[in-house]
């Protein structure tokens, strides 16, 4: 991918990410994926996620890997980090504390 920068690029989520939050972070995502190497989503005030969600950060990761790029998950809550787990998408994404 030509013009990517190598400071990472953060995007904080916040409230509920479900079907009608969804679009708009994998809009957030792609985008920021488009022009960094490193893209942290910042989950620290996400309350709730859905499939919804999740298949957004699956998209994005995608979408990293495709870009050579890396997407990391930053400040997972508690109900946030049972469904990643739950899913074992813990394992395929970069989760930080």
């Amino acid at each position: 991918m030509n013009g990517q920068s190598n400071q990472s690029f953060v995007v904080r989520a916040n409230g509920e990410i479900d079907l009608d939050a969804a679009p708009s972070l994998r809009r957030a995502l792609a985008t920021a994926l488009e022009s960094h190497r490193e893209v942290v989503l910042d989950l620290s005030e996400v309350t709730f996620m859905d499939c919804a969600g999740l298949g957004a950060l699956v998209r994005a990761r995608n979408q990293a890997d495709r870009y050579g790029a890396r997407l990391v998950l930053r400040g997972a809550g508690r109900r946030v980090m049972r469904l990643l787990k739950l899913t074992g998408l813990h394992r395929r994404l970069a989760v930080e504390p």
